[in-house]
């Protein structure tokens, strides 16, 4: 049996049930395939089964507020995704009168589609021949195949998509794509690969040769940057025993963009309280403060792709009102990035 036969053979014996495998349907299956990058299948499932309940059509995303599809996003991280994935809808909706496009050529003009989403829409969708190349598959084919190409480079990228194409199973592209990238998730996971049961294990150069904790390669990723924040956090009780605190949205092109924080003193390095009572009059002005106590005395270390957010959380009680003040029953209600979020759970307003 072929390569392609055996990776078919086995995932109509051991693929899982997901929501979006009972569909064809291009809107779902991207839903699912844009949600899916650089996450789990179990930490995406739950997102993917809200965002189609809350927008059911492209036309329902398109057309929803940016805020409302970031904070349905909260918690996912790479918030260019959800960003890419409203605009697209938008795109299929002006630009294509609300149909999706049904091949991969077109597909590859929407905000945020690539070659692999693509490839996999375009061949689940549409039976189209189009090899998909995720981790998954990057994983699978260098192990079989004994690659030692790194998957990440411009080399190894044109490599493996070429391969990919060569061993694929046009007549059964829909299966066998969801099949290869499955068998990488089940069979031939990255740390613990079950080879012995392995319907590949009789022609797999990296088991043959002892390489398969070696194989894929991939190149060194770019330095991680170390970021100190300091959220101050205003906190005012009205007369009637309400409290009240302030939130602003981050622009520009940087981490978590139009997303909700609180007011940020970011630094080279870690502040102590002195620091932050002559600093916090840059942001809160003539305002009247009482007290400022810190909340977390050990930094709360964040990781990013590429930075470390180092993270102090500083209580900032009040006297007097404050403009842009927002009433602590309502922070659930703004997008905010994870770390946000979990001080706010935390945290007994």
């Amino acid at each position: 049996m072929s390569f392609s036969g055996k990776i078919l053979d086995w995932y109509h014996k051991n693929k899982r049930t997901l929501p979006w495998r009972k569909s064809t349907d291009p809107y779902k299956i991207w839903l699912s395939e844009i949600i899916l990058q650089q996450t789990r299948v179990a930490q995406g499932t739950p997102y993917y089964l809200r965002f189609v309940e809350t927008f059911p059509t492209v036309d329902d995303l398109a057309n929803a507020e940016e805020e409302q599809v970031l904070k349905l996003w909260q918690g996912l991280g790479y918030y260019s995704r959800a960003r890419n994935l409203h605009a697209a809808a938008k795109m299929v909706v002006d630009e294509y009168n609300g149909k999706f496009p049904d091949n991969y050529k077109k597909l590859l003009t929407l905000k945020g589609v690539g070659d692999y989403t693509a490839s996999a829409i375009s061949s689940i969708c549409f039976n189209e021949p189009h090899a998909v190349v995720d981790g998954n598959v990057y994983r699978v084919l260098s192990r079989y195949y004994g690659i030692d190409i790194p998957i990440n480079s411009t080399e190894g990228i044109k490599y493996f998509k070429a391969l990919a194409q060569k061993v694929m199973d046009p007549d059964h592209i829909r299966d066998y794509n969801q099949g290869i990238m499955e068998f990488g998730a089940i069979q031939c996971s990255p740390k613990k690969p079950l080879c012995l049961h392995c319907p590949l294990n009789d022609s797999c150069v990296a088991l043959e040769k002892g390489l398969v904790h070696q194989l894929p390669v991939k190149l060194k990723k770019t330095k991680v940057s170390n970021r100190y924040f300091n959220y101050l956090i205003p906190i005012y009780k009205d007369t009637n025993g309400k409290k009240y605190t302030r939130l602003q949205q981050r622009k520009g092109k940087g981490i978590w963009q139009n997303l909700w924080e609180f007011p940020l003193i970011e630094s080279k390095s870690s502040l102590e309280n002195k620091d932050i009572v002559l600093k916090s009059n840059v942001i809160f002005g003539d305002l009247d403060i009482n007290d400022i106590h810190i909340y977390n005395d050990t930094d709360i270390v964040h990781k990013l792709s590429h930075q470390h957010l180092y993270t102090k959380f500083w209580i900032v009680d009040v006297n007097t009102d404050f403009d842009h003040k927002i009433s602590v029953e309502k922070l659930s209600e703004f997008p905010v990035p994870v770390l946000i979020a979990d001080f706010i759970k935390a945290f007994k307003f």
